[in-house]
Parts: structure tokens; sequence; C-alpha cells
């Protein structure tokens, strides 16, 4: 599942490999980027980018997330087995990169 779209003025580039994302996460997606917002002064892009592999043992669920600044761009990624759990995470990570500036 692949989406694009502008919220907020910012251009939003969803991948998601083999799976569905669900409406709940999507907005747990612009709940993100509404507070990653008050970190920067200009956000141009963000793409997100949704990975779960299967192993023997246990699903392995990835989230990579990257905020188009101006300047060099920052990133981050978690992986874990929860979708909302890997979203905070991650943009916990980019609103810490984003006060160091």
């Amino acid at each position: 599942m692949n989406y694009t779209e502008h919220f907020e003025g910012i251009k939003l580039d969803v991948q998601a490999v083999d799976i569905e994302i669900s409406d709940a996460i999507q907005q747990s997606v612009r709940d993100a980027i509404t507070k990653i917002k008050r970190h920067a002064k200009k956000i141009d892009s963000v793409d997100v980018y949704f990975k779960e592999e299967a192993s023997q043992s246990t699903n392995q669920k990835s989230v990579h997330m990257r905020v188009g600044i101006p300047g060099n761009d920052v990133f981050a990624q978690d992986s874990g087995d929860n979708w909302y759990e890997l979203l905070k995470n991650v943009e916990e990570k980019l609103k810490r990169q984003l006060e160091k500036r």
C-alpha cells in the first residue's frame, strides 16, 4: 500500500510493503507530524516507510520516517511488534533531533 497526500501543507508519502495500513494508523502518522511540526520552522515533506518481516519466531515490524526540512533532513527508525509504539518512538527521536538544531 502506497499513498501520497498533502497534510497541512506538507507532502506526506507513505509506503507499506505488502501490508495494509489502517485508517487509525494513518491518523497516528498525521498526529505525529502535527507534533513534530512544533519543533521545526518549516517542513517540506515527510516520508514514512512501514515494513513487516515474518521470521520463524516473531513478526518483526519496522517504521522509518524522514522529515524533509531546509538543510539536512532528519531521519529515525524503530523496530518492534506494535505499529503505534513504533510511531511514537520514531516521533520522539525526530523531535529530539529537531530540538538540537
